[in-house]
């Protein structure tokens, strides 16, 4: 039974998020502010944390960059009713591996849930990706090109990942509905276009060699020479 470490000081929100965590079959532990919930996953083993971005006596971010630096690097889900652009990377930069804003459905929360469990049970131990002259930093969530900076939206750096590890191979848009978004929906829809072409702006807008390549009747492709 995967054991969640939750860290949120609104009691209500923490009662309904832990009652649907065991319905859904995991063991819950919660703190109730930053330096309970510090202590608690430094001493204890825990699968993965969901972590309130505002906690008294020490905030999430703060929490999450102490874990960090000192090598833990059990998944995080931050929550947050901050949602803009730049709230979410700089979550994502301390060292979260998602983000969440409030309010939100627990179904969805559940489902981000189980995508960090996947890629942690995949044992995977490289923290760098790299295509040609593009390089993802998984850790610090940073991605360059021929040493320039791109700056991504969550989204756009979860899709860019899928596509760089099946770099030079044909990933069609069913493959990327269910491992970049975590759902089983119309393949017709346009948000992979949508996310694909913000995407392909970002890392090749600039460059002599467009990496991101549509195969037409098939799908994408990152093209790593």
């Amino acid at each position: 039974m995967p054991r969640i470490l939750i860290i949120e000081d609104d009691p209500e929100l923490a009662a309904n998020l832990t009652a649907g965590l065991k319905d859904a079959g995991y063991a819950v532990v919660h703190a109730a502010d930053g330096e309970a919930g510090l202590t608690l996953a430094q001493k204890d083993k825990f699968d993965a944390m969901i972590v309130d971005r505002m906690l008294p006596k020490c905030d999430g971010l703060s929490v999450i960059s102490t874990l960090r630096q000192k090598g833990d690097q059990t998944p995080v889900l931050i929550l947050s009713a901050l949602d803009q652009v730049d709230d979410r990377v700089t979550g994502l930069r301390a060292g979260g591996d998602d983000y969440l804003p409030k309010p939100y459905a627990l179904v969805e929360l559940l489902a981000r849930l189980e995508a960090l469990l996947r890629r942690k049970g995949a044992g995977a131990a490289e923290t760098r990706l790299r295509a040609g002259d593009l390089e993802m930093d998984l850790l610090t969530r940073t991605v360059t090109r021929a040493g320039k900076e791109i700056d991504l939206q969550p989204r756009e750096f979860t899709l860019l990942e899928y596509l760089i590890r099946h770099a030079d191979q044909v990933v069609t848009r069913t493959m990327l509905l269910e491992g970049v978004w975590d759902f089983h929906f119309d393949p017709q829809t346009n948000v992979i276009d949508v996310h694909i072409s913000r995407l392909r702006q970002k890392i090749d807008k600039g460059f002599p060699h467009a990496m991101l390549q549509t195969v037409r009747g098939a799908g994408y492709m990152i093209k790593a020479n």
